[in-house]
């Protein structure tokens, strides 16, 4: 299912764009189409901007051009997965601990295209997975505790393979928060939790989506739709 839809998304894609490359394993499969694209010569002078440590070393090694956010005025089209998606297209995103970057490339671009499976559309954000919330190293038992005044409940997010925490790209920590009942009001928990002095930047991407399309299994076979958006 990732494949295809990160093969759907490629089909966006015209010569002469600028390009956000997202992160994480979907995009990690249209990074690589991408790649066999350009190789092939169909589509000529992509340029990228990279999401992430992961998405910048991916393409560098498939001979993808990269450019640094600040030097561009716009981006044609970013091309980003994402954790939760609701009817509204609005989103979760944090899961990888890119949200940061993945949010600033996401607002310089003219259009994001997200894609996914149908395991990632609820009707209701954070009801099962958390909120990235990134904070800095010695501010985050104070954000942690002015969530609860928010009933949010955080987790300081623990590393697989290291002793200690997981460390953001821009060297920050990450707390996992789930409000007792979901989020409701994406818009106003965003600006809200932003507004928490420490914290850099929370996983709530919201009206920033132009399309999404979903990879699905229909009748043994992987399929790509787009969902339409519900306002």
């Amino acid at each position: 299912m990732k494949k295809i839809v990160a093969n759907a998304a490629i089909k966006e894609v015209k010569s002469n764009m600028i390009l956000g490359l997202g992160s994480g394993s979907t995009a990690a499969l249209m990074i690589k189409s991408l790649a066999d694209e350009i190789s092939s010569g169909k589509l000529q002078n992509i340029k990228g901007v990279a999401t992430s440590f992961q998405s910048e070393v991916l393409a560098l090694e498939l001979g993808i051009p990269l450019v640094d956010l600040a030097s561009v005025s716009q981006i044609d089209l970013a091309i980003d997965g994402a954790d939760e998606v609701d009817p509204a297209f609005q989103l979760i995103k944090g899961g990888g601990a890119c949200h940061v970057r993945e949010k600033l490339v996401a607002s310089k671009a003219n259009q994001l295209l997200i894609v996914v499976d149908e395991t990632k559309l609820v009707q209701n954000l954070n009801k099962s997975f958390p909120l990235p919330v990134e904070v800095l190293p010695n501010a985050w038992k104070q954000v942690e505790e002015l969530i609860l005044e928010m009933n949010g409940s955080s987790t300081l997010r623990m590393a697989a393979k290291k002793a200690g925490p997981v460390v953001t790209d821009q060297g920050n920590l990450i707390l996992d928060v789930f409000f007792e009942d979901g989020i409701n009001d994406p818009k106003a928990i965003e600006m809200s939790i932003n507004n928490i002095p420490g914290v850099l930047e929370n996983g709530l991407f919201v009206d920033l989506v132009n399309k999404v399309l979903v990879g699905k299994i229909e009748n043994n076979l992987p399929v790509v739709y787009s969902p339409s958006k519900v306002s």
